[in-house]
């Protein structure tokens, strides 16, 4: 079988399992009432805590001790046990340690996919930056298939989701077994400072302001990701309570929705080399900031009638708010740090956004909601939570020019030129 096609399957399989519950869990958790909006919130941080330190030591397993497509195979096949699992707990104090688990193992998955892409196209000669970026395409569309057979299978409201994420979990873990080898590069006695070994000597860069500006704004903005993620189907799904709205395409259909997000991301992944020529990756990045404004108003003032076309608006938004700051951010990453430390540099980026930003973004926006938003019937006031997380957004857009010094420089545009 071609390599190319055996790491797309790789890529479509690795992201369906995530789209088979990421967007929906919110939607299962309310409508079966499984716990309040801070126990909800803590769930989804599960994602956060496991960025923060799961990535690093599966990275450092697999340099030194275990061949990455067989760590990646195993990791799959302890993560569907936990969402098989998953899909029976009820207590939501159980539902959180069985998710964080499910999380420890599927977040090192992210990186380890990709260095077995690397190794194997390398292996087999071809060109990563030309043949990868439409290899891992395929990622997104998987994670769009499985929004959409989780809806059309009727599942956004069942534990079924976790199921057929455990499934194809369990497949993708033996099918990583049949990939080509990636065995470690590192020798086992290699030695390196403790600092060293856990890629904690990237924390130097916050001794620069530029850099220590930027990872902040990382933070802040992965917050912002997980408030969508987190709250965007349950806000389509709660219309169907309005018995003017119940019988909407937005509503009947809501995963389907929220996936033009998804195909908006892929598309916007064509544009960025056009915008990073023409405007730079400071401005890049405040295109993305303000689309994050444009993501929440725009679901603020929405309703599945004749206010749907700002919740399709918000999604094909959602593509630029999502891109710009993470493609030109790993580019600042790669064009600035120095290059003993990029590797390192890399991975605090994510762990800032997933790791640090998820966790904030999910318990923050929690409490809010249990505190200030949720009316007398118990429904949630969604105008007033997605004005609130609009107008975070705003803050962070008219700030981010002011304090972020940044020049368009060679290094970036060379970058840029072979992106």
């Amino acid at each position: 079988m071609n390599i190319k096609f055996r790491l797309i399957l790789m890529n479509f399989l690795q992201f369906f399992i995530w789209g088979a519950w990421l967007i929906s869990i919110g939607r299962y958790w309310f409508s079966n009432n499984l716990g309040s909006n801070i126990q909800f919130a803590a769930i989804f941080s599960t994602m956060g805590i496991a960025s923060i330190f799961s990535p690093t030591i599966a990275g450092i397993i697999s340099d030194k001790y275990i061949n990455a497509e067989r760590l990646y195979g195993l990791l799959h096949i302890l993560g569907a046990a936990t969402l098989f699992t998953l899909a029976q707990v009820t207590n939501p104090v159980a539902f959180f340690w069985v998710m964080l688990l499910n999380m420890f193992f599927y977040m090192p998955t992210l990186s380890l996919s990709i260095a077995v892409s690397y190794s194997a196209l390398k292996k087999s000669g071809e060109d990563i930056v030309k043949v990868f970026p439409p290899i891992r395409t395929w990622g997104t569309v998987g994670f769009i298939a499985a929004l959409w057979t989780i809806n059309l299978t009727h599942n956004g409201e069942s534990a079924n989701q976790f199921y057929i994420a455990s499934f194809v979990s369990l497949s993708l873990g033996f099918y990583a077994f049949t990939l080509p080898k990636c065995p470690p590069l590192a020798g086992k006695n290699e030695k390196k400072s403790w600092i060293e070994l856990f890629g904690f000597d990237a924390f130097k860069l916050f001794k620069s302001s530029r850099f220590a500006i930027f990872f902040a704004f990382s933070m802040l903005l992965g917050a912002a990701l997980q408030l969508t993620n987190a709250y965007g189907d349950t806000f389509l799904s709660d219309f169907a309570k309005n018995p003017a709205y119940k019988n909407t395409l937005a509503v009947t259909h809501s995963e389907i929705i929220m996936s033009i997000s998804q195909i908006s991301e892929t598309l916007f992944i064509l544009a960025i080399p056009f915008f990073l020529r023409k405007f730079g990756i400071k401005y890049v990045m405040l295109f993305s900031m303000i689309a994050w404004v444009l993501r929440f108003g725009l679901f603020a003032f929405g309703n599945p009638a004749d206010g749907l076309w700002m919740i399709i608006l918000s999604c094909i938004v959602y593509g630029m708010a999502f891109d710009f700051f993470n493609i030109s951010g790993s580019l600042f990453v790669e064009t600035q740090a120095s290059p003993e430390m990029r590797g390192s540099a890399q991975g605090l980026f994510m762990m800032m956004v997933n790791g640090f930003g998820a966790f904030f973004g999910s318990n923050v926006s929690g409490w809010l909601i249990d505190k200030y938003f949720i009316m007398p019937n118990g429904q949630k006031d969604w105008h007033g939570i997605w004005i609130t997380f609009a107008a975070y957004a705003l803050v962070i857009a008219v700030i981010f020019p002011f304090v972020f010094r940044y020049k368009h420089n060679a290094a970036l545009k060379h970058a840029i030129q072979h992106a």
